[in-house]
């Protein structure tokens, strides 16, 4: 154990799951060209619209027969209008194992009141049966655990000829994973997490299962004006063309551009995600011969790249009970704030005690290898603040 501060820094210290860090060398600048007081329905705003939709289609390597819109009130927003205009038809079966997916759980069964909806739940850091799921019903799920750091493996637990749709929130696994579009039919992320984009909107990819399901369902509730993506029993096909169902923010517009652009420059899809796997793969190499620090995934094989989980494993840590182990953890990341070394890792609100770190392609390598050693400090700071006789 020691109290000795490291040397070094991390260049960026927004290690924060949502909003996510800016890209590398971001500043103000970067928004200069945002066409402020416009109508978001002029000609050139509205291409700045198409152009955060075509780019998303582009970088994310999508089917070209999938339809992309902006919506409202970001992944949430975009995640509830898919229930709400596509469920109903079939049995649901919701994946419940981390703070949002079980969020989507509630809306099924409390909100929508939908009949023969089963919820597959799990603990924090695991995953539920996936050989529960049936083909035959709808299937709601997230991809990534932003709460947990449990993510999917990969597709082969769904049926390529299934019956039910599949609807995933994406948004902490977009731009960072590979997503199987085959097995998927509505997607979702927003702007503020893996490329660091301002928050407020949401993003909405449909195959065309869903869009077929669209206009042959009519849902069984009043559908609110900014959850409607038909009119007259027909897909809105305005929406994906860059109309939005609301107002957007134009300098958010811009903003996303820059994210989208920079994804580009740096080689696409690809190469957004081995930045991300790298930033897990120095955690790992780290934790691995940790004393106090454990991954709250032990399997590496749903362990997340972006939402990184870490537990305190420490003995003297473990002796606390949960009130006392959860000041503590915050204890830790209050210093890490006090000294600019590392912003907003404290685990969420419903998970348990310990640290989440973000590691998506906006995040450098370097900065998560600088962070790893105070990571170590505030934790012998904290045990020595404890253990300090009286």
């Amino acid at each position: 154990m020691t109290n000795a501060k490291p040397n070094h820094k991390p260049n960026n210290p927004n290690f924060a799951s949502g909003p996510c860090a800016k890209r590398p060398g971001w500043s103000l600048a970067a928004l200069e060209h945002a066409m402020l007081g416009r109508s978001h329905r002029a000609p050139a705003p509205k291409q700045r619209l198409t152009e955060v939709i075509d780019l998303s289609h582009q970088l994310l390597e999508m089917p070209a027969d999938w339809r992309v819109a902006i919506v409202p009130g970001s992944d949430t927003g975009a995640v509830e209008m898919a229930m709400w205009s596509l469920l109903g038809p079939l049995p649901v079966d919701v994946l419940s194992f981390e703070t949002f997916s079980t969020t989507w759980a509630v809306d099924a069964v409390k909100q929508l009141k939908l009949p023969n909806t089963r919820v597959l739940d799990a603990p924090f850091g695991e995953l539920p049966d996936l050989t529960q799921i049936n083909p035959d019903h709808d299937l709601v799920l997230a991809w990534n655990g932003t709460t947990s750091g449990a993510r999917m493996p990969n597709g082969c637990v769904i049926a390529p000829d299934r019956k039910g749709l599949v609807i995933c929130d994406a948004t902490s696994a977009a731009f960072a994973m590979e997503l199987p579009w085959d097995k998927l039919d509505a997607v979702t992320w927003s702007w503020q997490k893996a490329l660091g984009g301002e928050a407020a909107h949401g993003m909405l990819a449909l195959s065309p299962r869903a869009v077929a399901r669209l206009e042959s369902h009519t849902p069984a509730w009043p559908m609110p004006k900014v959850f409607r993506l038909t009119s007259g029993g027909k897909l809105n096909e305005a929406l994906f063309r860059g109309d939005t169902l609301n107002t957007p923010s134009m300098l958010c517009v811009e903003d996303a551009l820059d994210g989208l652009r920079w994804a580009q420059s740096l080689g696409g899809l690809k190469a957004l995600i081995a930045r991300s796997e790298a930033n897990l793969a120095t955690i790992a190499a780290w934790e691995a011969g940790s004393t106090w620090a454990r991954f709250l995934v032990e399997n590496p094989a749903i362990r997340s790249s972006t939402a990184i989980c870490l537990r305190i494993v420490a003995p003297w840590f473990q002796a606390l009970d949960l009130p006392s182990q959860t000041r503590a953890a915050k204890r830790m990341t209050a210093l890490l704030e006090q000294e600019t070394v590392a912003f907003d890792i404290a685990f969420y609100r419903d998970a348990p005690p310990g640290l989440r770190i973000w590691g998506g392609a906006t995040i450098e390598t370097s900065d998560i290898a600088a962070l790893l050693p105070w990571l170590d400090w505030a934790h012998d700071m904290v045990h020595a603040e404890l253990t300090v006789p009286a």
